[in-house]
């Protein structure tokens, strides 16, 4: 790509080498050059993540360039988690820097994902503008910023079974909550670990010029409170940092013609698809994965499920009320008129996304901020229900039970079904206005852009 002969400024974002973080990162990079075709963004991604986004439509306007995988791609990174999180943390920082020298025109602003500490610290040596982007949720981030109220309290750790459905309201920014629903405090990390990522978590945000949050404030309003009064540099609420401005106001495009689940989408009635997601990264047991596909041939419901491998085992257990595909595009999947539901382990990319689209959840956290967003989905919003009654992780969910639950959840004839999706809907038209022309989420993006290219 050729540098534009009126750019304002440089601008380099480094997410962490993962699909929840790269998305919302590239997503909002693609919204600074849609409000300022003037500045020039640099994405750096590791050899692996171009190669995963190389075969699809890439932004207008962008430049890739990478720096080597800090793991052989052919490892399990979820058998291994902290292995790839600990190779994360200690091997990009030096070939980052080193591709740092070598971009022309020199860099301006570094846009680095909140996760990746090390990195503000790179910017700072440089003396470059430093923008923090928190990939999460603003709750999960006011959660960590009092996890010392946990040990003051005599809840870390927990035991989920132990505590059952036991409330506190002590942490600022977050309603009452279910202990069992806090992640990070359940004692299967060593507590030194969690408190050092805290520390250094805080520390580099707070040496930051800008805070990038992508929510509004209609979503969070009293974690975003908080946050504003303890963090003393500019927030900028950016909206989600989803795809939305690519996409038209129908649900079908042009191009859909030749993918087959949507040609089986526009057959299919309004509201009466179940979509299930299980996540990019972490997934259930594959004990449970087989009660929930034997759920789904008792229910007798219309489904689309999105499953990474036994595709072909899946679709002989479920029937042929639907499809059992590996991979799709998951946020106009849920824009799509047939869809009625969204089976999801609560990411916060796919939280937003069925917020934007105003569908009902069925909730199946499964790890980190998931669960916390699950409980916003259910107590907060109340635009959804949880799949598990208990709290006893290791419990299978029965077939019985699944199949109970998706016919009452997809009967679009059920009392409690209506209201919740009616307050679906009435979520999804506040949060539209808030990232339209003139909302909330836009005023922050084009402040945000005078200030970078003012500097720059």
């Amino acid at each position: 790509m050729e540098v534009p002969p009126t750019a304002t400024c440089h601008v380099v974002a480094l997410p962490f080498p993962g699909r929840g973080h790269v998305n919302p990162l590239l997503n909002f990079c693609d919204l600074l050059l849609s409000n300022n075709p003037d500045i020039l963004v640099t994405i750096v991604l590791t050899e692996e993540w171009l190669g995963f986004i190389g075969s699809q439509a890439q932004p207008r306007s962008f430049r890739f360039s990478t720096i080597p995988n800090v793991i052989p791609s052919e490892v399990d990174r979820a058998a291994d988690r902290f292995g790839f999180i600990t190779a994360v943390m200690t091997k990009m920082e030096a070939p980052f820097e080193q591709l740092l020298d070598r971009l022309e025109p020199p860099p301006t602003l570094l846009i680095y994902d909140a996760c990746l500490y090390w990195a503000v610290e790179v910017g700072n040596r440089r003396n470059m503008a430093v923008a923090s982007f928190w990939p999460m949720s603003a709750s999960y981030l006011s959660l960590i910023k009092h996890l010392h109220l946990f040990e003051q309290h005599g809840h870390y750790p927990i035991n989920a079974l132990e505590v059952g459905d036991k409330r506190v309201d002590y942490v600022p920014g977050i309603s009452s909550t279910r202990l069992a629903d806090f992640p990070l405090i359940d004692g299967s990390l060593p507590r030194q670990r969690i408190l050092q990522w805290r520390l250094n978590l805080l520390s580099s945000m707070s040496k930051s010029q800008y805070l990038l949050f992508p929510t509004t404030y209609d979503l969070e309003p009293l974690a975003i409170h908080v946050l504003k009064s303890s963090f003393t540099l500019p927030i900028y609420l950016i909206g989600p940092a989803i795809p939305y401005p690519n996409l038209s106001s129908s649900s079908t495009s042009d191009n859909h013609t030749e993918k087959a689940y949507f040609q089986w989408l526009d057959k299919q009635p309004s509201c009466s698809v179940l979509y299930i997601s299980q996540g990019s990264f972490l997934s259930v047991s594959q004990a449970q994965i087989d009660e929930i596909a034997a759920g789904l041939r008792l229910s007798g419901v219309r489904f689309l499920w999105v499953a990474r491998k036994e595709t072909h085992k899946l679709r002989e257990i479920c029937g042929d009320k639907g499809l059992v595909i590996e991979w799709c595009e998951q946020f106009r999947v849920l824009l799509h008129d047939a869809i009625g539901g969204f089976w999801s382990h609560c990411g916060w990319n796919s939280t937003k996304e069925g917020v934007f689209a105003g569908v009902p959840f069925l909730t199946v956290p499964i790890m980190g901020d998931q669960h916390l967003n699950s409980k916003m989905i259910m107590e907060d919003w109340k635009v959804g229900w949880r799949v598990r009654k208990d709290f006893d992780p290791q419990r299978l969910i029965s077939r019985e039970e699944i199949s109970g639950l998706l016919q009452k959840f997809m009967d679009l004839d059920d009392e409690g079904g209506k209201e919740m999706r009616k307050r679906a809907k009435d979520l999804q038209r506040v949060y539209q206005l808030s990232i339209a022309n003139g909302g909330s989420s836009q005023t922050n993006i084009n402040a945000f852009i005078r200030d970078i290219t003012k500097r720059g």
